[in-house]
């Protein structure tokens, strides 16, 4: 099962390390990680998402509990939450392609953000399925470079993950 873990942590060099490497040392894999400073410049927000068994992200968050640097941990997905990924691609955009791939962007909700002769890089930002579901929709040959930035995630309503 697809889990997004999501935890504040220390913002100081060798944090990020330390959690990738306890990944890594017992077998689990990272499917996607985001992290950036949060409204408190000493913490840091990481979310990972993770493939395994509720058995094996309890003891993920046990371990991560462990570190020094870890806060704090929550896994979203045991609640509502809302997650987002952020995606810039580049497009070939020459000819009749031109106008058609400026018709899938605005299908998808997407925006042009940078535009040449020959190409347009369209921002879009979604679920993963959202996503993956444009890069299925455009003309293989027509892509030219994709970005994406990994999932972040946040509990709704009351749910807060704070100190």
């Amino acid at each position: 099962m697809r889990h997004v873990i999501s935890l504040l942590l220390e913002n100081e060099a060798g944090a990020l390390s330390r959690v990738s490497n306890m990944f890594s040392a017992r077998g689990y894999n990272i499917e996607s990680l985001t992290v950036a400073a949060t409204e408190d410049p000493s913490m840091s927000r990481m979310t990972i998402v993770s493939i395994g068994s509720d058995d094996i992200i309890e003891q993920i968050t046990k371990q991560l509990n462990k570190l020094v640097e870890v806060v704090k941990v929550v896994d979203l997905s045991e609640a509502a939450y809302l997650e987002r990924e952020l995606m810039l691609i580049k497009v070939r955009a020459t000819g009749k392609d031109r106008e058609e791939t400026k018709r899938m962007a605005d299908i998808f909700r997407g925006r042009i953000v940078d535009v040449t002769e020959s190409t347009y890089v369209i921002e879009l930002t979604g679920s993963a399925t959202k996503l993956d579901s444009f890069i299925e929709a455009i003309d293989k040959s027509l892509i030219l470079e994709t970005v994406r930035t990994g999932v972040s995630g946040i509990g709704r309503g009351d749910r807060i993950l704070r100190i």
